[in-house]
């Protein structure tokens, strides 16, 4: 009688970042620390910074990790993604379509494209320029940011979501990343977009995301983001996913509650570490362009699409707009007028 031949097991797979910033960092950086082969693609310093510091991932949970320069692979040009079998995209949300234009003839046969960006359009951006290839959207839901050069902090506890695909979901279960299959992509990333909505106010307040988070006048300028939103939403004929401690349709009333209300209904969304930061107030920082027209813009422009108006967020895209070369800080009560002020109503308390 024959035997039946052992079946090998499919090879680890190989990973390339592209957009190694800080979101790509924490991804790739926690994967190569799971022992896989993982390349960061970035611009030349950054990737200079990685040379000399390595890289250190932290967490408000567990001990911080760090990888040395010598455990890490890195590289400037797409190219660099040759022969992987997964290549996470990071870049932000207005470079996809050049990145994957220069992505393309390096792309290995059967290579999985995974966008983790902000934004509604990046995957379906991606699999325009990438025919032939299996694009898939994911989402991070929680804040990370670099809390010095060479390290990325994850602020609050919470779960990646993507598009199911067995193998990468287990690389990334066994690099100690939580994640969720979802097949409800195009609902989560409308969801996700709603609470993306509090970037550039936090970029504008000048302050952490817990602190910002626990002045009312800062959750009503989201509010009336959310609202504008929302009314978009319904227009278009979609139906966000909850991924937030209430409902989309009842967040906006929520966050117009007196602080101590809140903070009753609602205090996880407070449990964020004083180090979280939104990554709009890192771009303004560093003097670099923002993703505002993949947030405030998209629904400006979806409420533009179906005979709508959305003056609130179209006040935050000039606000943040002034910002990108001469920046400057709004205080809560500020803030909350100007905002007020351009939907030509007055929301009361």
């Amino acid at each position: 009688m024959s035997s039946v031949p052992p079946v090998s097991p499919m090879p680890e797979p190989r990973f390339a970042v592209l957009g190694a910033g800080t979101i790509g960092c924490h991804l790739g950086g926690r994967l190569s620390a799971a022992g896989y082969d993982v390349t960061l693609i970035g611009r030349p310093a950054a990737m200079d910074v990685l040379r000399e510091r390595g890289l250190t991932l932290s967490d408000s949970v567990r001990p911080a990790v760090r990888l040395p320069p010598e455990r890490l692979t890195l590289a400037t040009g797409p190219e660099a993604a040759a022969g992987a079998d997964y290549v996470l995209v990071t870049v932000k949300s207005a470079d996809t379509r050049a990145a994957a234009e220069d992505l393309a003839p390096h792309l290995a046969p059967g290579a999985v494209v995974v966008s983790f960006q902000n934004g509604l359009r990046n995957p379906a951006t991606l699999r325009a320029a990438l025919p032939g290839h299996t694009v898939l959207a994911g989402m991070v839901p929680y804040n990370v940011v670099r809390s010095e050069p060479g390290t990325v902090h994850q602020g609050m506890p919470g779960r990646l979501m993507t598009e199911p695909d067995d193998r990468l979901v287990a690389a990334l279960r066994d690099a100690r990343l939580s994640v969720e299959a979802r097949t409800d992509m195009a609902e989560v990333q409308h969801g996700k977009l709603l609470l993306n909505l509090n970037n550039a106010i936090n970029a504008l307040s000048g302050l952490p995301l817990r602190d910002q988070l626990g002045g009312r006048d800062y959750r009503r300028c989201l509010a009336l983001c959310q609202r504008e939103a929302l009314a978009a939403y319904r227009a278009a004929g979609v139906t966000p996913a909850r991924l937030g401690p209430t409902a989309p349709a009842v967040t906006p009333y929520v966050l117009g509650l007196p602080d101590g209300l809140f903070r009753r209904l609602a205090g996880a969304t407070l449990r964020i570490d004083a180090q979280a930061r939104s990554s709009m107030w890192e771009d303004l920082q560093r003097g670099r362009p923002t993703e505002i027209d993949s947030l405030q813009g998209e629904i400006v422009a979806l409420a533009g699409a179906h005979g709508r108006s959305a003056p609130a967020n179209a006040r935050l895209v000039a606000l943040v707009r002034a910002a990108e070369s001469e920046p400057r800080t709004w205080p809560g009560p500020e803030l909350y007028a100007e905002m007020d002020r351009s939907t030509g109503t007055i929301v009361t308390s």
